[in-house]
């Protein structure tokens, strides 16, 4: 193997903290993500490793790779230059991801799906951010003290029949995850990678740090892993971490270079 052919290294403290900074140039949308579940799981760095596009490297915490499951609701979707529309610009989505650098070592986020219940939206997200985006169908349900049953069901050629459900609510708030800590490994990601027809894609995400609080899960499942090629890993969640919210603006995408 020569120095060209060698996986670079993972991004440093600085690189990570950097990547919270505001990007230069005009944002795309706007919106808010509320109550978003974060279940992970550790998996194999090897086979994860195995699923990515050339250009891109499996970010490790203390040596360990993950998948994630993060259910959540989005609201107040709209270019930043027009209103949210009522009936379009809010909807539940549920993403299967991991965490992953490339050459320079800009860490960021590889979806394997993200599943959703508005199907303007997937058109879109599929069609302009070249995002693994599946339509489903998906409720939920609250209760007054602030519990969430979120149900989902994949739907079209991707779907095998499993229904994701997850109950959960909030619990007591937690401080600013220090970095080097999984916590911030994990809610610390500022940008999306995704695969065009002609080659790797960065897209930069910005908004205050995640305020983030224990979660009180009392239904869960791993479906989301075998409709997306992964085997389940037959155990509970390795980390479980929730958050309120935050508003998030999104900025269009730009070219990666794989070599």
């Amino acid at each position: 193997m020569t120095a060209a052919d060698a996986p670079p290294s993972a991004p440093d403290v600085s690189q990570r903290l950097a990547a919270r900074i505001r990007p230069a140039g005009s944002a795309v949308m706007v919106q808010r993500w509320s109550d978003l579940l974060f279940l992970h799981w550790e998996y194999s760095a090897a086979e994860i490793q195995a699923t990515l596009p050339e250009g891109l490297f499996v970010d490790k915490h203390d040596g360990k790779a993950y998948l994630g499951v993060v259910p959540f609701f989005m609201r107040k979707i709209r270019p930043r230059f027009l209103p949210a529309v009522p009936g379009i610009s809010d909807f539940m989505e549920m993403n299967l991801r991991t965490y992953v650098h490339d050459r320079a070592g800009v860490p960021g986020v590889w979806f394997y799906s993200l599943d959703a219940n508005q199907w303007l939206a997937v058109k879109i997200a599929r069609r302009f951010f070249h995002l693994p985006y599946e339509h489903a169908e998906m409720k939920a349900q609250r209760t007054a003290e602030g519990r969430i049953r979120y149900e989902s069901l994949r739907t079209g050629a991707r779907a095998n029949g499993s229904r994701c459900v997850f109950e959960y609510a909030p619990g007591a708030d937690l401080p600013q995850p220090e970095p080097g800590s999984l916590e911030f490994f994990i809610v610390e990601r500022y940008r999306l990678y995704s695969s065009a027809p002609d080659g790797l894609r960065r897209g930069a995400v910005f908004h205050e740090p995640y305020p983030l609080c224990r979660a009180e899960v009392t239904a869960w499942d791993e479906n989301l892993l075998p409709l997306d090629g992964f085997a389940a890993t037959g155990r509970a969640p390795d980390h479980v971490i929730m958050s309120r919210g935050v508003d998030v603006t999104i900025f269009p995408l730009e070219r990666v270079g794989t070599v």
